[in-house]
């Protein structure tokens, strides 16, 4: 669990609220049902329009990897590679055959099965890299959901306070509706600046930084295969793999 995650978040919303308190002011006043609607709404509507649900969806589930990010075991995958290229030096790439079946990821499994094939290294680069390519340009469609929704918060917020302040101009007569419309008004913007600042974007950047781990995993197996490929010594495939996270 990355707690550093929540630490930040918890951080980032106890010091605006700790700010408006010491200020003298009542968390009650930051709570304004209908400025959240506006800009939650608002917000994932406009994110719904530019995105296919399973983008949406994809995006929606990545969440959980802010305090849960998925496993990047290097040294697990080295230690794996390594072995596997012990092997063939001593009894050949067929030997490997035995191996495949016993891989859970999927994209490992291709990889090394092209290998025990015989497929050339430099096709075998190009065959991996290309999955590789689709499989980050994925990932980042569905992270940029949340990118999205930080960059859509604020103007939102905005129209939020407009909507609030025309409630005002509506209501001038009545001293009595004033106070929720310009309520309404300011804490809409801070509502859509808090979010895209405390939630929306820092999800984005989070969810990247995850996705980037996956993807030099990834790319380290492929240089570990093109080693074994091209009968490297075990040695000098470690040296090169640790090198993606030295």
């Amino acid at each position: 669990m990355d707690k550093l995650s929540i630490f930040g978040m918890l951080l980032g919303i106890g010091a605006i609220v700790g700010g408006q308190i010491i200020e003298g002011g009542h968390i009650s006043s930051l709570i304004q049902p209908a400025a959240f609607i506006i800009v939650v709404g608002g917000t994932f509507g406009a994110v719904l329009l530019q995105s296919s649900m399973a983008t949406f969806v994809a995006g929606m589930r990545m969440i959980k990897w802010v305090v849960n990010p998925p496993e990047t075991r290097h040294n697990l995958l080295i230690a794996r590679v390594v072995k596997w290229s012990n092997i063939a030096r001593k009894e050949g790439l067929l030997s490997l055959e035995g191996q495949v079946n016993a891989l859970s990821d999927a994209f490992e499994r291709r990889g090394l099965q092209m290998l025990v094939d015989g497929i050339e290294p430099d096709r075998l680069r190009d065959l991996l890299e290309i999955e590789t390519d689709a499989y980050e340009a994925q990932l980042k469609l569905s992270a940029k959901v949340w990118e999205s929704a930080g960059g859509y918060s604020p103007t939102i917020g905005i129209l939020g306070a407009v909507m609030g302040l025309i409630q005002v101009m509506e209501n001038l007569s009545d001293p009595s509706k004033l106070g929720s419309g310009i309520a309404v008004a300011f804490v809409a913007t801070i509502y859509g600046v808090g979010l895209a600042n405390l939630v929306f974007l820092p999800i984005a950047k989070k969810l990247l930084a995850n996705i980037n781990h996956l993807v030099v995993l990834r790319l380290m197996f492929i240089d570990g295969m093109i080693g074994i490929a091209n009968g490297d010594n075990p040695r000098v495939i470690e040296s090169r793999m640790e090198g993606y996270v030295a």
